[in-house]
Parts: C-alpha cells; structure tokens; sequence
C-alpha cells in the first residue's frame, strides 16, 4: 500500500527531475555568460555614464507646443486603436483556430502548425511584408498584430479549451443538444473569463508592439518617434515618449480594472 504522504527523493537523486532540471538551466545560463562577449566593464565605465547623461539632458525640455501637439494626439490615438482592432482580430481568429487545435485528428496537427507558424514570426516581421500588400499606414500595423496575437491566443485558448471540464458540456450532448449548442451554453461561459484574462493581457502587450511597429512606417507614435528621432529631434522625441508611456499606463490600468471585475 502507498504512503500517504510519500518521502520526497533525495537531493540529485535521479528520481529528483527537477533537481537535474535545475542544474541543467543553470549550466545553460553559465554557457550564455560564457559564450557572449559582454562588455560589463565598457558598460559602467565612467566616458559610458557620462556620454549616456549627456544624451539624456538633451531630450529637455519636452515638446509642448501646440502645432506639435496637434499631431501628438492623432497618433496616440491611432497607435490605441491599431492595439484594439488588431487584438480583437486576433481574438476572433484564434478561437477559430483553437476549437481545431483542441480536438483531435488530423485537423489539430494542421491547426497547431498554423498557430505555431504565426507566432514565429515576430510583429516587426509581418509588419514588414504587409507593408508590401497594404502600403505604408495603420493598416499594415492592425495587420500585423493580429497575425501575430491570433498564434499566441489560438494557443492559450486552445489550451484551455483541452482543460475544460466535459461534464457540462456532456450532460447537455446527452440531452439532445447539437456540439455547437453544448460549446455555446456549457464551455464557452465555464472559460469565458480565462480567455477573456488571455485577451485583456495580450492587449496590454500590443499597445506596446503598435507603439514600435510605426518604426518600419505602420502608423501611429512609432512612425512619429523615427521620424523625429531620425532627425535628432530630441525635445520632440521626448514627448512621443512621454504620450507612449502615458498610453501603457493607461492601457494597463484599464485592463486590470476590466481582469478584476472578472475574477468578482
């Protein structure tokens, strides 16, 4: 008969997996160290420290006026609804592609490749090639992310799909009730606050990616930053910075409120 309560292995026993599992992370993290050439001391040195406040002191006072302003605030906002429209984009198209991925037969492997596929690929990437097919503007960026996003949330939905409880949803097949219906009525409302906590937290990240994606000309504070930073604009690039740090934060707080109310 088998302990209740069983006595754990022996440290670096070979039982103990995730002792070695430790130990072979840390030898990975000491071959990094040991492989890259990083230049710690050119780093603190004092000419680094001195050059960076040099740089530093030239991004005051921020751009304040109002012709510039004019164009700050459009593209905050454009930046915030590229982040929206492509999350719920990606929303949509990754529930689609998890209800396959979540299944078995050929069709998971086909679904799992597609969501592999597009999550390899990093935004800046798809950014890049969509700016081929839509042109240059917020289009390519909404694009973008929500090819990217649709990988990673068809992954944790698919995910979550798999952990599901059946019971529900097989009390309500052994009633009558089509596959639609039992999805509909029974999981879809069970997980409906995990996946929306999934959605509400990929939000937060693509605020920030929508913010970067102008740099390869998609639209928003990103187009605005190198344009202006490429001409040493420094005042000015100062407060896109200040309007990107202003739209996470925001974002953010908006997002916890929204993941709190959830979990009441």
């Amino acid at each position: 008969m088998r302990s209740a309560n069983p006595v754990p292995p022996p440290l670096w026993d070979a039982r103990c997996k995730a002792c070695w599992f430790s130990l072979a992370l840390l030898a990975l993290v000491a071959a990094s160290f040991w492989s890259l050439d990083l230049q710690w001391a050119a780093f603190f040195s004092l000419e680094a420290l001195r050059s960076m406040a040099r740089f530093g002191a030239e991004f005051w006072p921020p751009e304040t006026s109002e012709a510039f302003l004019r164009k700050l605030l459009p593209a905050a906002w454009e930046t915030l609804a590229m982040s929206l429209l492509g999350t719920l984009l990606a929303a949509l198209a990754g529930l689609l592609l998890a209800l396959p991925a979540s299944r078995g037969g050929a069709a998971r492997g086909l679904a799992r490749g597609v969501l592999n596929a597009l999550r390899s690929v990093p935004e800046l990437v798809w950014a890049a090639l969509l700016i081929i097919l839509a042109g240059l503007g917020p289009l390519a960026g909404t694009l973008a992310l929500a090819a990217h996003t649709a990988g990673v949330l068809g992954r944790l939905y698919a995910d979550a799909l798999e952990n599901a409880p059946a019971a529900p949803a097989a009390t309500l097949r052994a009633q009558g009730a089509g596959a639609a219906q039992a999805f509909a009525y029974a999981t879809l409302p069970a997980l409906l606050p995990q996946l929306l906590s999934y959605t509400l937290y990929r939000w937060e990240n693509n605020i920030r990616a929508a913010a970067v994606l102008g740099v390869v000309g998609a639209g928003g504070l990103g187009q605005l930053l190198a344009f202006h930073m490429g001409l040493f604009h420094m005042g000015k690039t100062a407060s896109i910075l200040l309007a990107m740090l202003a739209l996470v934060a925001l974002v953010d707080g908006a997002s916890l409120a929204l993941r709190r109310r959830l979990t009441l």
